[in-house]
């Protein structure tokens, strides 16, 4: 046996590899014996066809398709070990010659990790806007605090002002046509909250409890809904109750009822400085981090081959489709809005930078010598299932359906680990 290689232009290698007919021969007769096993040929025992029969039976492709699919990965395997190639995609077989009697010959490719010729990422000197935290950032937590856990009276005596919370029926109407899924009954709105359309929520200030009345309001240009953006609407409102909010007392009980390490409120506060300082730091290590790798992206040559961008954009464009989607939007209008070229533009900058900073982050972490243990792995699963509210062991079996979870776990320890390795070792000018 013989295996050429050739590199090509764009990170491609073309393999050429030929199998002595003798060889060749041998395993097609393997091949026709293991397949005779599993198909069921009318007239022949289970494995007992001949194979001139089989043959014509399951077709001399399938068989030829069998011997490559059993000499063929050994042979990429050490193709690959012995000349030490990265690859980012499987060996792809182009062409076979496959006779009687005569060698068996395949042309494969594959793609090959770009190189990346990485310049001193150790010790960069980068220059962010520091981010700092807001002077009223406490008040807005303690007015968070209070709202959840505010309690609602009934109030009958007055009208509604901005700060209560009405519970409705409404039915809406474009046209004269009911919208459809534009009615309610007994819905809690926060009129201080609203995430109605725009003048929704005004209108149903200064009402009492028991008022049926109408409203005019007109959906924006950009909604979602092509048959809605834009049009003038009008709702029939039935107000079924106003609620007061009444905020609790800033006691040593709240801070108590808000968790039970709390004895008064100089606790919860210093609590809530904490998280504030560490939000702050977080945000600025993101910054940082973000500012060190767009400098490495910048000044990193890299070669990026034609179809390893266009897989990514490909990824791009099913995240982009699948975030439209859940925003309750039309895909394939967003992208006629936008316009086609613009969109793909956008899309493969973006590919290309992610697939750079994927890179860098990999050379580094080779480099460094960093990988992942067991225990980072762990804390991984332990943390989604933290965040998912289930147990590790439930975690676990999801990774067993599907290992791209693990692949993906794999590289956020690694991103994080290398990210870490760049902040330790920057030099950090912050700008006020």
């Amino acid at each position: 046996m013989t295996v050429t290689i050739e590199k090509l232009n764009n990170n491609e290698v073309k393999l050429n590899i030929e199998i002595e007919s003798s060889v060749a021969s041998w395993e097609y007769d393997k091949a026709c014996k293991r397949l005779a096993q599993r198909v069921n040929v009318p007239g022949f025992r289970q494995g007992k066809a001949p194979k001139n029969i089989l043959e014509k039976y399951v077709g001399i492709a399938a068989l030829q398709r069998e011997v490559l699919d059993s000499l063929l990965p050994t042979i990429f395997e050490s193709t690959i070990d012995e000349n030490k190639f990265e690859l980012i995609s499987a060996p792809n077989v182009e062409s076979f010659e496959f006779a009687e009697d005569k060698s068996l010959k395949v042309v494969a490719k594959f793609e090959l990790r770009p190189e990346v010729n990485l310049g001193e990422y150790k010790g960069m000197e980068v220059e962010v806007d520091e981010f700092k935290t807001p002077d009223d950032a406490m008040d807005k937590e303690l007015k968070t605090l209070a709202e959840r856990y505010a309690t609602l009276n009934d109030i009958t005596d007055r009208e509604s002002k901005n700060t209560d919370l009405v519970n409705i029926d409404f039915t809406g109407y474009v046209d004269g046509e009911e919208i459809k899924g534009g009615a309610a009954k007994n819905y809690i709105l926060d009129l201080a909250h609203s995430n109605f359309i725009p003048g929704f929520a005004e209108q149903l200030e200064g009402k009492k409890a028991g008022e049926e009345f109408k409203i005019n309001v007109k959906f924006p240009d950009e909604y979602h809904d092509e048959k809605l953006k834009g049009k003038d609407a009008e709702f029939n409102i039935k107000i079924n109750a106003v609620k007061e909010k009444i905020l609790p007392e800033f006691d040593n009980e709240f801070a108590k009822k808000i968790n039970a390490k709390f004895n008064n409120m100089d606790e919860v506060k210093e609590d809530i400085q904490k998280f504030l300082d560490n939000s702050a730091k977080m945000e600025n290590e993101r910054r940082v981090a973000v500012k060190i790798f767009d400098t490495l992206v910048n000044n990193t040559n890299i070669e990026i081959q034609d179809n390893m961008i266009n897989r990514e954009i490909q990824s791009l464009m099913g995240e982009f489709r699948q975030r439209i989607n859940m925003q309750g939007g039309n895909y394939d209008e967003m992208l006629e809005k936008e316009g086609h070229e613009k969109v793909y533009a956008q899309m493969k900058e973006e590919a290309v930078k992610r697939i750079k900073t994927s890179l860098i982050v990999g050379k580094i972490a080779q480099t460094e010598n960093i990988s992942v243990t067991q225990a980072d792995i762990q804390g991984k699963i332990a943390d989604m299932a933290n965040i998912y509210r289930t147990t590790p062991e439930n975690i676990i079996s999801e990774i067993q359906k599907n290992n791209n979870i693990l692949h993906a776990m794999n590289q956020q320890v690694i991103t994080e680990k290398v990210t870490k390795l760049l902040l330790d070792n920057a030099k950090v000018n912050y700008k006020n």
